[in-house]
């Protein structure tokens, strides 16, 4: 669970989209798109931040579950209901990540809190998040890029608020942002592989044999 403050920069990059609005879903996948496919090299990695042991830091574990049921096939997904990123493991997560992936390019998921005439709102921008911060946990923030969502209003007794979030709220922002997700995946490229430096130095000596057997016509 993130602070709203801290979130919503101004960034040429950034968007902010309520989830009721009818084209939210194709606004905020275009954007994810446009952020995401230039990195077609990497591999895309999404972190759902959040426990389902709260009903308003439920919303990350909540998309992660829907998105690995969908099998998407450019995204890698952390962070479901069945097995949570949370503050406990969040560091052990980032290590897997860091270990499991090909310089990962991360987009994190969290939910946060803002003011009254923000909730319902989602926002997509660039830069990290800092998990935690709305109930002043203290953990390492992530993400190259962020998708947050406004569930309730901050300023006071936060852990409480978070306890007393509306499940519906929180369900139908979750539906809109892994629509999304959804959405850009099937529009981005193919991964392009490329060889590591060893795998290239590893080829040369056979393209240097086959080039010396070769006879010009």
């Amino acid at each position: 669970m993130s602070t709203n403050h801290r979130l919503f920069g101004k960034k040429s990059s950034s968007m902010r989209v309520h989830m009721e609005e009818e084209t939210a879903v194709r606004q905020l996948s275009d954007q994810l798109v446009n952020m995401t496919e230039i990195h077609s090299k990497r591999d895309l990695v999404i972190v759902c931040i959040g426990t389902d042991r709260s009903t308003g830091d439920s919303l990350g574990p909540l998309i992660g579950t829907k998105l690995e049921d969908a099998h998407l096939k450019r995204f890698h997904v952390y962070g479901t209901l069945k097995n949570p990123v949370h503050a406990v493991n969040l560091e052990d997560r980032l290590a897997e990540i860091k270990d499991n992936h090909s310089r990962p390019f991360i987009l994190a998921i969290d939910a946060c809190l803002g003011r009254m005439n923000s909730v319902g709102k989602i926002a997509l921008a660039d830069g990290p998040v800092q998990p935690g911060a709305a109930v002043q946990k203290k953990l390492p923030s992530i993400g190259d890029i962020h998708m947050t969502g406004i569930v309730n209003i901050g300023g006071m007794m936060e852990y409480f608020v978070l306890q007393n979030t509306r499940l519906h709220t929180v369900m139908q922002m979750a539906e809109t942002m892994a629509k999304t997700i959804i959405a850009a995946d099937q529009r981005l490229p193919e991964q392009v592989a490329t060889p590591s430096l060893l795998q290239s130095l590893r080829l040369k000596p056979q393209i240097l044999l086959r080039s010396k057997n070769e006879t010009p016509l």
